[in-house]
């Protein structure tokens, strides 16, 4: 699928760390690894950066690993999803630990340009079998306090919990000036609204635009609070869906065959990937009635902005004692000066 000249996405939710996308399925390898291929056709598609989700410690080193890989292509989150953060007790050296592993490693990927959002973190009470709601209250709130450290844009997770999860963001606010973007968002539009005055964008993608109550909430969504995403390998936008309906005349993707017949160059069906997107944006556009190039104008002009290296702390601290030095000895100058002469400093 060659993409139009003037349309370009970005993909802000792609989990390139599932091995899904080195063909390995549920543990047992079914095709050779074919994330380069799985890459090009998303650039072929016109997406021309991708935000990589971390959802646990060691996913979030692999998300900066495809980043490092992948410069000024690739970006990743730092954080622990809500439905890993059993994994915080569990952990041999204890919470506390992990905790200090998860802040070291966002500051060191923010300073290298790698990380750019932090996250996924949040609240997911539709799967408490995963993990139940104490420990994700308790590590969601320690992972914001880490966030007010480490100074990123947050990448946040809500399913079904949207009074505690506003509760404890908002008690954050004052200390999280870069705010973020709820993503794969399906709550009510309510919700959304709530969360579009604290400052948050809204993350669209196939799991958004299910139902007609959904398809309700996107027309709402300021477009410039608006995000796309294929949260791939998931989300993927299926006939029975609603948005069905919004993609008659959108470009048609690459074909898909069974993961038993792949071959070079083919899309995997139920593998959902980011050369998909293009869908993701046609059907917002009919959503909202407008064009598909105002939908990716609207967003192009802020995501992943935020991606070039910061200055490291260390050498912003050495910045800070230069200022304060020369700050003092040009105070101090005119003062040694005039005591020579029995003048008063300053004069």
């Amino acid at each position: 699928m060659a993409a139009s000249s003037s349309l370009k996405y970005i993909d802000i939710g792609i989990n390139f760390t599932d091995p899904i996308f080195r063909g390995e399925y549920h543990g047992t390898q079914r095709h050779e690894n074919d994330f380069e291929d799985i890459i090009q056709r998303a650039l072929d598609a016109g997406c021309k950066k991708f935000m990589v989700t971390g959802s646990d410690l060691e996913e979030s080193k692999h998300a900066i690993e495809i980043a490092k890989a992948h410069p000024g292509l690739c970006y990743a989150t730092v954080g622990v999803h809500p439905c890993s953060a059993k994994h915080f007790d569990k952990h041999p050296g204890g919470p506390s630990e992990l905790l200090s592993a998860l802040k070291i490693l966002a500051i060191e990927a923010k300073e290298a340009g790698h990380a750019v959002a932090f996250g996924e973190i949040g609240l997911d009470y539709d799967r408490l079998f995963l993990t139940a709601k104490e420990p994700q209250l308790k590590y969601f709130e320690a992972q914001l306090e880490i966030a007010v450290e480490v100074q990123l844009p947050l990448f946040l997770h809500s399913r079904a919990a949207s009074e505690d999860f506003e509760r404890l963001l908002t008690a954050k606010l004052d200390q999280l000036p870069k705010r973020g973007l709820v993503h794969s968002f399906t709550g009510t539009l309510e919700e959304m609204q709530r969360l579009v005055d604290l400052g948050f964008d809204i993350g669209v993608n196939g799991c958004s635009m299910k139902t007609d109550e959904n398809i309700a909430v996107v027309k709402q969504i300021p477009l410039e609070r608006l995000q796309i995403e294929t949260d791939g390998p998931w989300c993927e936008m299926r006939p029975s869906h609603a948005s069905a309906k919004f993609l008659t005349d959108a470009p048609p993707l690459p074909k898909a065959v069974k993961k038993e017949k792949w071959a070079k160059g083919m899309m995997v069906k139920g593998r959902n990937e980011p050369a998909t997107i293009p869908h993701v944006a046609y059907a917002i556009a009919k959503i909202k009635e407008i064009s598909v190039e105002e939908v990716c104008d609207a967003y192009n002009d802020r995501q992943i902005d935020h991606a070039e290296p910061t200055l490291p702390y260390f050498l912003y601290h050495i910045l800070v004692i230069l200022v304060c030095l020369i700050f003092f000895w040009s105070w101090k100058t005119p003062y040694m000066s005039a005591s020579a002469v029995g003048g008063q400093p300053g004069t």
